[in-house]
């Protein structure tokens, strides 16, 4: 048992020693994968609400324009999107594979549901509006299973039925956007998804770690309090407002950091640096 302990602590001391170094990594630096011994996957997330739908007042134009270079310049290795058209993953996935030559990508889109008309929130150029996800993957037959779905609870009074959206890769990588017309209404969909959504698929999928990042509408010390949605032992960073990126607590999370956006939307990049046991490295189906 001593033994068990102390294996533990060292490959925590390790994941977080490697984590510190990866911080230090310039813009533009790749952040690796597991090592032949067995070290812990390095990788650096980045946090997008990209304001793009061109119908709310926070819409330039310039937000994808402006996300292309973000993700050139920083080569994050896990991208979560929220507030964009279909096309934008599209657009945005190129970008992304540039970066990572050689090496798997995967993506994956989910629209908020339209209470109207029963279909799809549209953005005005009439392309479904949603959710994005950008991740690499490892070297598989299989592709790695997708998870959506629409939120069970919803402001009825907003006609924008809010989504959520997961890849399963190296790790269970997650985004949403929550309620912004209510603080009770984001409160409960933060709830129900980590407290039931996630953690039933992270079940069926043999416990992997499991990312949660995305504009989830709750503030640390606000009223409903963002704390209050995590389970305990839960890891959380935030930009300081309402983007959020929470961990399972297999997972090591540190180093946050805004990115300006220059103005081409109203929320900063988050971008953040995490560790995973090499052990779940080479999962089945990744």
């Amino acid at each position: 048992m001593a033994d068990r302990r102390s294996h533990r602590f060292l490959r925590r001391a390790l994941a977080v020693g490697c984590l510190i170094a990866a911080a230090g990594l310039p813009a533009g630096s790749s952040v690796t994968g597991p090592t032949d011994h067995g070290g812990p996957t390095i990788l650096r997330v980045l946090q997008l609400n990209l304001c793009n739908s061109g119908r709310a007042g926070c819409y330039t134009g310039r937000s994808l324009e402006r996300a292309t270079e973000v993700i050139s310049a920083e080569a994050p290795d896990l991208v979560t999107l929220n507030e964009i058209c279909q096309d934008d993953v599209a657009v945005l996935e190129r970008v992304f594979a540039t970066v990572h030559t050689g090496r798997r990508v995967v993506s994956a889109f989910q629209a908020a549901g339209d209470r109207p008309s029963g279909g799809d929130t549209r953005c005005r150029n009439g392309q479904p509006y949603g959710l994005g996800l950008l991740t690499r993957a490892r070297t598989s037959d299989a592709a790695p299973a997708v998870y959506r779905g629409i939120h069970p609870t919803q402001d009825l009074a907003d006609p924008e039925e809010r989504a959520w959206l997961c890849v399963d890769a190296v790790l269970l990588a997650c985004t949403t956007h929550l309620a912004n017309t209510s603080y009770g209404v984001a409160l409960a969909q933060c709830r129900q998804l980590l407290d039931t959504i996630l953690p039933t698929i992270r079940r069926r999928t043999g416990q992997p770690p499991v990312l949660l990042s995305g504009d989830l509408n709750l503030r640390d010390g606000g009223d409903p309090d963002v704390r209050s949605c995590a389970p305990p032992g839960h890891q959380r960073i935030d930009d300081g407002a309402l983007q959020h990126i929470v961990a399972t607590t297999d997972i090591g999370l540190c180093c946050r950091r805004s990115v300006t956006m220059h103005g081409a939307t109203d929320h900063p990049g988050l971008l953040a640096t995490l560790s995973i046991d090499g052990d779940w490295s080479g999962r089945p189906g990744t």
